[in-house]
């Protein structure tokens, strides 16, 4: 009887080697998720990431190109049904990290500007405008 080789789609756990110029070797195990719920920090790869395009339909024992920084190819070690649940959807934090960033950066933009004007009514004082910057969680 043959064995049934599973192919890297989201919802699979996969076992990777990448490898490095130098010749040098790492392994990944991730679980290739929707983007909604992609976390690679705790090993959830989203589905539309240059490493998740590059192993997407392959099996376990293909060697596929991946050309970023100093990795040149992945090799699939494993492909399996996946480990764990999917994960909670972090599209809202994101989405809040990101307005923090925004608002952050409107703020840095505001206080520069302050800063550096002088007007014939008298100059901006940037004071005023740096109140919420220390409630950042």
């Amino acid at each position: 009887m043959s064995e049934i080789l599973l192919k890297v789609f989201p919802g699979r756990h996969v076992e990777l080697e990448l490898r490095y110029e130098s010749g040098e070797r790492e392994t990944l195990s991730l679980d290739v998720v929707p983007d909604a719920f992609a976390d690679f920090d705790n090993a959830f790869l989203g589905e539309s990431t240059a490493l998740a395009k590059a192993i997407l339909g392959h099996s376990a024992g293909d060697t596929v190109t991946y050309q970023a920084g100093d990795w040149v190819r992945v090799r699939i070690l494993a492909v399996l049904p996946e480990w764990r649940a999917t994960p909670a959807d972090h599209s809202k934090r994101r989405e809040e990290v990101e307005r923090k960033a925004a608002e952050k950066s409107d703020t840095t933009s505001a206080i520069l500007f302050a800063s550096s004007f002088n007007g014939k009514w008298g100059d901006y004082d940037p004071s005023t405008l740096q109140g919420d910057e220390e409630e950042e969680t």
